[in-house]
């Protein structure tokens, strides 16, 4: 299922006009799955942005602040009025496919795991505190919430105030109107690149730009897997917003499935693909509800060596399928295992804004891959600050499991 797209707008959801990660998408902008962070349901939100919903807020210490989390508690009341309603209409009734219960003993389990991305010239976390971060794209500075930045800023007011884009929050408005520009006006889009790859950087009404730079560590280590099997490997990505990761794989020799409940999301992807110059690689654009992909594919007997789930707290499909985390991600994970080819190499997990710990998603993990032998490993992803001293800024939790 996909991220829902917000219905300010996966990276809230589904309603997240994707706000809905996905978040990344009800008709916004979702990831694949039920985000309505793309891919399968949509998410209500983003997928970041369901994820610092869930990880609490707060004091602002700041004009901009105040007015961020005004907007921010009149959107959180807005949507637990919606929920008894979401509940009582919970999309279309589907069977679901009767799996065989996994046996045989679980891989190992390796945590924490903390994956740690660091700044480079296309990307870095500035500075942090306040419940805001300020970010380097390219050539422009970002200023935008994060509930973890709960301790002090370092930079002068100066630097902060002086960013090329600061998010608003302005419920009254949508797409860049949530933004403001207070140099000069900026449009909806600018180029970034990614180890050479290129793509567009984008001011959503959920106040993401189009790529989650912590995933920076998961596309290294897919493009290392894929090339260092010297073999035919065929990739599916569930919940895939905007491709970075589907590009990264194809570059890497992979044959590549992405799926998306987001129309929006899937024709962002292709423009990447197209600025990319890579329109001659094996990619599948698929938007489709990610679980029922997923089962119409197990129907099929297909097999992939390589697959990313990167799925939303909450989410709706394009055909108003409904997708929990906790109640849907087993289920998920069974499908996944049934997809499995002969001879797997990773399988790659990651979660936002949920109440539960990196334990939780190995242990899941080890209870549905059991008898697949390998290892699983479960941590955090972060990104270090630039400069002295740096800290580290907890973005999500992730499981990863190698052959």
């Amino acid at each position: 299922m996909q991220r829902f797209e917000p219905k300010d707008e996966r990276r809230d959801g589904v309603a997240r006009k994707r706000d809905g990660r996905g978040d990344k998408r009800t008709g916004g902008e979702g990831r694949g799955g039920a985000r309505a962070r793309p891919g399968g349901s949509r998410d209500a939100r983003p997928a970041k942005e369901r994820d610092e919903a869930g990880r609490g807020r707060t004091r602002p210490t700041s004009a901009s602040q105040a007015k961020t989390a005004a907007s921010e508690s009149k959107s959180a009341r807005a949507r637990s009025q919606e929920t008894p309603a979401l509940a009582a209409d919970a999309g279309p009734s589907v069977k679901r496919l009767d799996l065989a219960r996994p046996t045989g003993p679980r891989p190992e389990l390796a945590a924490p795991a903390i994956l740690t991305v660091k700044p480079d010239e296309t990307y870095g976390l500035l500075d942090t505190g306040d419940g805001e971060k300020l970010e380097r794209y390219g050539p422009l500075t970002v200023r935008r919430p994060e509930n973890q930045a709960i301790w002090p800023r370092r930079r002068p007011s100066s630097e902060w105030d002086g960013a090329d884009a600061i998010f608003t929050g302005d419920t009254d408005e949508e797409g860049t109107g949530r933004w403001r520009f207070p140099a000069e006006p900026l449009g909806e889009t600018w180029p970034l690149a990614y180890d050479g790859i290129a793509y567009h950087g984008r001011f959503t009404s959920f106040r993401h730009t189009g790529v989650f730079p912590e995933q920076a560590a998961h596309w290294s280590f897919l493009s290392e897997a894929i090339a260092r099997a010297g073999r035919p490997v065929r990739l599916l990505n569930l919940f895939g917003y905007t491709g970075l990761a589907s590009l990264v794989a194809a570059r890497a020799g992979a044959e590549v499935t992405h799926v998306d409940a987001s129309k929006k999301a899937i024709g962002w992807a292709r423009e990447n693909q197209a600025l990319a110059e890579m329109d001659d690689k094996p990619i599948r654009w698929i938007c489709e509800d990610a679980v029922r992909y997923a089962e119409r594919e197990v129907k099929r007997g297909s097999g992939y060596e390589a697959i990313l789930l990167d799925p939303p707290k909450f989410g709706r499909g394009p055909k108003g399928e409904v997708w929990q985390l906790f109640e849907d991600l087993p289920y998920l994970l069974g499908l996944t295992r049934a997809l499995l080819s002969d001879r797997p190499l990773f399988v790659i997990l990651t979660a936002y804004s949920i109440r539960a710990s990196f334990f939780s998603l190995g242990a899941l993990m080890g209870e549905s891959f059991r008898g697949l032998g390998g290892q699983i490993e479960a941590g955090e992803l972060l990104i270090e600050e630039e400069g002295e001293d740096p800290r580290l800024l907890s973005t999500s939790l992730f499981s990863r499991w190698t052959a």
